[in-house]
């Protein structure tokens, strides 16, 4: 399960591509198979929901932290709109302390999350840059066209016209997103359908299954919409291995 991962596993790029080639639909099917969690786990619930749809799917490793947006920090810092942002420069450190590919988990522990907006246009290319392809928040985001020109993906809970006093609480634990625990090093696939956590353990061997998987859909769909189409020669072919 999610959190649970042994971040020891090292996939290769090629792996990598093949798993966001597939999507989070196909992939998660084949997880399915493999009977590593329940069926209603791993992956992100309707709160949260893809900023730019016709973005390609992107996956990475999770890099996790916990923010507020709609009170001070302790110290009575953010005030000013740089002095949340970016008085704990450490992070950005952080960031670099996880494997690339990156995908930036933010979980708002306010009452009420998003109220303030911790990504806008400075935070996405500043994260870009540190080799992160998008984030994950169950708060909010904001400056939408000037971040989907640069490329950088956003799964979020809400749009804020303001950042409020956006700021970190602390980071590098499990966070929760979507009904979804996330730990850091979590391997993530992200597309139009959502956030799908990718067991390590098993990640290797997803693609083959998925297009086994694939290959007996197509082969369902393409008998639905032949002349040879009825109900018996259908239920036979959906009982196929």
């Amino acid at each position: 399960m999610s959190g649970e991962q042994d971040t020891n596993i090292e996939l290769t790029a090629e792996v990598l591509e093949q798993l966001r080639n597939l999507g989070t639909c196909a992939a998660s099917n084949a997880i399915e198979t493999f009977k590593v969690r329940l069926r209603n786990e791993g992956f992100t619930d309707s709160s949260i929901r893809c900023i730019f749809p016709h973005h390609p799917a992107i996956i990475g490793y999770a890099v996790t932290g916990r923010i507020r947006s709609d009170v001070l920090p302790i110290d009575g810092g953010g005030v000013d709109h740089f002095t949340g942002f970016l008085d704990r420069t450490e992070w950005w450190d952080h960031v670099l302390s996880i494997p690339g590919p990156r995908v930036v988990v933010l979980e708002d522990i306010d009452q009420h999350p998003g109220r303030g907006a911790f990504w806008g246009e400075v935070h996405a290319n500043i994260h870009l840059r540190l080799g992160c392809l998008g984030a994950v928040t169950n708060g909010a985001v904001r400056y939408l066209d000037q971040i989907q020109h640069i490329g950088f993906q956003l799964f979020a809970g809400s749009v804020s016209v303001s950042h409020g006093y956006a700021h970190f609480v602390d980071f590098g634990g499990t966070v929760r997103v979507g009904g979804m625990p996330i730990a850091s090093g979590d391997l993530l696939l992200a597309d139009q359908h959502g956030v799908l956590a990718v067991p390590l353990e098993i990640a290797a061997q997803i693609p083959a299954v998925a297009f086994q998987m694939e290959k007996q859909k197509r082969r369902i769909m393409h008998f639905c919409r032949s002349n040879a189409f009825s109900l018996e020669e259908l239920r036979k072919l959906v009982r196929m291995d």
